[in-house]
């Protein structure tokens, strides 16, 4: 915030603009609302690890002593404080040194390095960025690998040793299009002219997570699943906040129909 320029990517990214929401529509302002407010449903889901299990798979190895809605709210909240910060850092180091404010892979690996290279020292300040920037993905990496080593220990019945080894194979393969997609495969483009990163965002950010959420969803508040009567009594056990019985009609029959609309809008 003492860098030279940094107000102007403060309000940039703390004031908003009508301007740019109806540019995103193409000129619609309606259009533009509807994307703005997709694109940040999308990424509520991606940053909650809403829809792949992640969330559920941690949930299932917490103790009986605190309610979900309690963790729920305090996951949220935290998310929220993080994301804000971040933005804090980033939006006015990109315009102090009048770098684009991408989105996207790109924001971390094209924008942020321009950035370093724009400081003082920042080779040391990019290097102990990608570092901690390492530490943190293992949270994500711990939470994804914990959803596919359960999935196969319960499904298969494989031990967690060869959970283990098998998917870090399968895993390893499938990353190498991610670790190539902004060097050797740069030049390669799907969905729409989009890179190989961005393609891999689109498919997660936009059909796996709604349409997980939504699939959990269902099975939690249908007779076809496990039922909302034993989800109400699981959510509330334990201390803290509950979850009141008079939200069983939104969550069976409103807020599917907010994530299917969030699903196509994100399709279009």
């Amino acid at each position: 915030l003492t860098l030279p320029n940094s107000a102007e990517g403060t309000r940039f990214y703390l004031i908003p603009s009508l301007t740019r929401v109806a540019e995103q529509g193409g000129g619609s302002m309606l259009k533009g609302l509807g994307s703005v407010i997709s694109a940040a449903m999308n990424q509520a889901f991606f940053t909650l690890s809403l829809g792949i299990a992640a969330i559920e798979i941690f949930g299932s190895y917490m103790s009986d002593d605190f309610t979900l809605g309690g963790e729920a709210v305090r996951i949220a909240m935290l998310d929220t404080f993080v994301a804000i910060m971040a933005g804090l850092i980033i939006f006015p180091a990109c315009f102090a040194y009048d770098v684009q404010p991408d989105q996207g892979p790109s924001l971390i690996f094209i924008t942020l390095p321009k950035i370093f290279s724009h400081m003082s020292m920042g080779q040391l300040w990019g290097a102990l960025f990608f570092v901690f920037m390492t530490f943190a993905s293992f949270s994500t990496v711990t939470a994804v690998f914990e959803n596919l080593i359960a999935s196969s220990m319960d499904n298969f019945g494989w031990s967690r040793r060869k959970a283990v080894l098998l998917n870090l194979a399968i895993i390893f393969v499938f990353s190498i299009p991610c670790v190539l997609g902004y060097n050797v495969l740069s030049g390669v483009h799907f969905l729409g002219d989009r890179d190989v990163l961005d393609s891999e965002d689109f498919l997660v950010s936009n059909i796996l997570l709604p349409a997980g959420s939504l699939i959990y969803l269902l099975f939690c508040t249908t007779k076809w699943g496990w039922g909302f009567d034993k989800y109400i009594a699981e959510v509330n056990t334990g201390r803290g906040l509950k979850m009141p019985l008079w939200l069983k009609p939104y969550f069976q029959y409103v807020l599917p129909v907010l994530i299917l609309v969030i699903l196509i809008r994100g399709l279009v």
